[in-house]
Parts: structure tokens; C-alpha cells; sequence
């Protein structure tokens, strides 16, 4: 009688720990993938925002009027930065028109405060991604070694090596390593590409605060005179 070899018949011969390995196996597959897809919109998105708003900022319009068109709370992550600035800068104005003292430290505080949040928002669901890239091989392996140990383990109970009774058991082994590799694989390459779209976007951010730091330096030497 010919053997199915497909991969859903490899799975239902498969033993239940084999089993689970595999569906542990698909569903990180499919939890990257998604991951994935989620962070590449997030990042084009990320970087179309902070474009429009550079060039909003360097437009030439006065800061104050561009804080009060976005307001404190603006959805693109670079306007947040901007308005964790100006907020502090609005909020060390004392009533008689003066700046209080530290104003500086105190703004270039508050953007490094929105910048690690917006760090940890872009950069969520990647640790993720790095653990699939490491583990899954070896949970694959793991499933593999278990098949193996069956397959021998049926070999003994028939007393045969025939190859008939040798590579059913093998394959649906391998099978659980090539699962494994499959949600590897991706994992890692799109981990190290949003790693590093990541970074180059909060390096983007971190550049923009000391620019903006800078203005705003220009302004308190010029008060202070």
C-alpha cells in the first residue's frame, strides 16, 4: 500500500509531544508574521510623520503657532517630542515673563523622557521575533530527537530495519525541524531589519531634540541678556 507523505498526513502520524512541538511551532510562525506585517506599517507610517513634521518645523512658522495647531498630545511621534519640549519650555515661564531656572535641563529631560517612549513603543513585539529566531530551533529539535527515539522505538517492536519501517517515523521527525527553521528563519532576518529601522528612527528623534535643544538654548542666552 503506497504511504502518504504529505504534510498534514506526516502530522497526524506524528506522536502528541511531536505534535505539540508543531503547533507551538505554527502558531510562533504565524504570531511573527504578524508581528512583522504590524511593525513594517508602523514603521512606514513612523517615518512619513516625522517627515511631514520636519518640514513643518522647519517651515519657518513660529514654534509657539505650530505647538498650538498640534497641541501637547499630537498622534505622530515626532510631534510628541516637539510638545514634551514646548510644554516644559511654556511651563518654566514664571508671570512676570521670566524663565525659571534649569529650563534647559528640564526640556532637554522631558524629550528624552518622549523619546524613550516612543523607543519602547516602536520597539514592541521584537523581543518577540528574538526569541523565535533563537528557541524555535531548537524546540524544532527537540521534536525531531522525540520522532527519532519513536521511530526506533518502533523499529525494536517490529524487528525489522526495513526501510519501509524506518522512514515513515523519520520524516515526521524532520518534519518538526523544518517547522522549526520556517518560524526561525524569518524571525531573525526581520528582527536585525526592524532593529535597525528602529534605531535609525529614535537616532532621527534624538537628532531632532538637540536641534530643537539648541533653538531653545538661543532663545535663553538672548533672554538672559
Amino acid at each position: 500500500m503506497e504511504m502518504d507523505f504529505s504534510l498534514w498526513a506526516l502530522f497526524l502520524r506524528a506522536t502528541f509531544t511531536v505534535k505539540i512541538v508543531m503547533i507551538l511551532l505554527i502558531v510562533a510562525s504565524f504570531w511573527s508574521w504578524s508581528i512583522i506585517v504590524q511593525k513594517l506599517i508602523d514603521l512606514r507610517r513612523a517615518r512619513a510623520d516625522t517627515d511631514a513634521f520636519e518640514e513643518t518645523f522647519w517651515s519657518g512658522e513660529p514654534l509657539d503657532t505650530v505647538y498650538q495647531r498640534i497641541g501637547p498630545e499630537p498622534p505622530e511621534a515626532a510631534a510628541r517630542v516637539f510638545a514634551a519640549g514646548m510644554t516644559e519650555w511654556q511651563r518654566s515661564h514664571r508671570r512676570d515673563g521670566g524663565l525659571i531656572a534649569g529650563t534647559q535641563a528640564r526640556i532637554e529631560r522631558a524629550m528624552n523622557v518622549a523619546i524613550g517612549r516612543e523607543a519602547d513603543e516602536l520597539g514592541r513585539g521584537l523581543s518577540f521575533l528574538a526569541t523565535v529566531g533563537s528557541v524555535a530551533p531548537f524546540v524544532g529539535l527537540f521534536g525531531t530527537v522525540w520522532g527519532i527515539k519513536n521511530a526506533f522505538e518502533e523499529i525494536a517492536l517490529q524487528q525489522s530495519t526495513n526501510l519501509a519501517v524506518v522512514a515513515p517515523g523519520i520524516a515526521e521527525a524532520l518534519l518538526a525541524t523544518g517547522l522549526g527553521l520556517l518560524a526561525a528563519i524569518p524571525a531573525v532576518i526581520f528582527y536585525n531589519k526592524l532593529s535597525q529601522e528602529t534605531d535609525t528612527l529614535v537616532g532621527n528623534y534624538e537628532g531632532f531634540a538637540d536641534e530643537f535643544s539648541m533653538i531653545l538654548s538661543r532663545q535663553l542666552d538672548q533672554a538672559g541678556r
